[in-house]
């Protein structure tokens, strides 16, 4: 049965899924490994959720505030052996449940043109393409994305 904790990003589960993401990144990225992941670091992600498979961790992400208006997803991984069974869309889903609890207005991340299944990951998740922002301008690997959650503030 699938267990969502929302926590933080000292959370065992977690920091174990992120040195898998990293290692696969780290052959997708190749010689730009490094660059991206200088905007990596978990230590400030406050806002995490982990997927749980009988008390095993196999899918995570996170998010932490981009601007007052929108938050950042970040370090979202489903383990290989579990990938097509909506997970990470579940996880997805709570994260930008979350975050609109917390009034923030929309969600944008950046992924990698090399990585084909996140960036179709993400249309199917009604994310747009939006012109590469922060320190991902003028990056050509780099794609950004953005979904509006719906939350107006009053």
């Amino acid at each position: 049965m699938l267990k969502l904790v929302r926590t933080n990003s000292k959370h065992s589960g977690f920091v174990n899924l992120v040195t898998q993401l990293n290692n696969y990144l780290k052959t997708v990225d190749g010689e730009e490994h490094e660059f991206y992941m200088q905007y990596n670091g978990i230590d400030v992600l406050k806002q995490v959720v982990v997927a749980y498979l009988e008390n095993t961790p196999v899918a995570c992400g996170a998010f932490k505030p981009f601007d007052d208006r929108k938050v950042e997803i970040k370090r979202m991984y489903t383990v290989p052996n579990y990938r097509g069974e909506q997970l990470a869309t579940k996880v997805l889903t709570e994260l930008e449940t979350w975050a609109k609890e917390l009034k923030f207005e929309s969600c944008i991340l950046e992924t990698g043109k090399r990585q084909v299944e996140a960036v179709g990951f993400y249309k199917k998740n009604n994310y747009q393409i939006i012109e590469n922002f922060g320190p991902y301008i003028g990056v050509d690997n780099s794609i950004c994305f953005e979904k509006e959650l719906g939350y107006e503030k009053g």
